[in-house]
């Protein structure tokens, strides 16, 4: 059974380099998800509302990186 774990990690290696910043976009994803399903926010403002969540989230992940390395 390790060589089927072993394809998957090869597998979702192709696609996800870094894997915290998809956890971070999936959390975000549900939760602007619960937002728009409870209309928290006016609806004029939830495609803003959800880029600015992405654009703070990759610059995050951005200067996270260049401190790194």
């Amino acid at each position: 059974m390790s060589w089927l774990k072993t394809i998957w990690g090869e597998i979702l290696g192709l696609f996800v380099d870094d894997k915290s910043l998809a956890l971070v976009i999936l959390a975000w994803l549900v939760v602007a998800g619960v937002v728009v399903a409870l209309k928290w926010i006016p609806a004029d403002l939830q495609g803003p509302v959800f880029v600015l969540g992405l654009v703070v989230i990759f610059l995050e992940n951005t200067l996270r990186r260049a401190r790194s390395g």
